[in-house]
């Protein structure tokens, strides 16, 4: 599945989600909200990882993981959406100044006269 396929399923979903909400509370959630739901995930995902670690006793085991990976990545999908972020660009952008950075760094590390800060 590519990018703009998961980004499209992830807004049905989304607009799935907007719709229960709207017929079980009377509101949809806010960008906010998402946020911080995708923060609730990212901590139980922490503790997934430390479990197949072997740091701490979770239930679920590496479907938990997989599933929790997924919904970290349906949030992410979702917040771009939402603040309208083409993460395809975006995504291509950071990773070129990162690697510049880090071959910068790294170079800086092989002449041992060159000190980096």
């Amino acid at each position: 599945m590519s990018l703009d396929e998961m980004r499209q399923q992830a807004v049905r979903v989304h607009d799935l989600y907007d719709r229960l909400n709207l017929s079980e509370r009377g509101r949809v959630w806010t960008r906010e909200e998402f946020m911080l739901g995708f923060m609730g995930d990212v901590g139980d995902l922490a503790k997934l990882v430390m479990a197949e670690e072997g740091a701490r006793d979770m239930p679920g085991g590496r479907a938990a993981l997989e599933h929790e990976l997924a919904d970290c990545l349906w949030s992410v999908l979702i917040l771009a959406h939402r603040f309208d972020v083409d993460l395809r660009a975006a995504f291509g952008r950071t990773m070129t100044e990162l690697e510049t950075a880090i071959s910068t760094r790294l170079a800086g590390d092989e002449n041992p006269g060159h000190k980096q800060a």
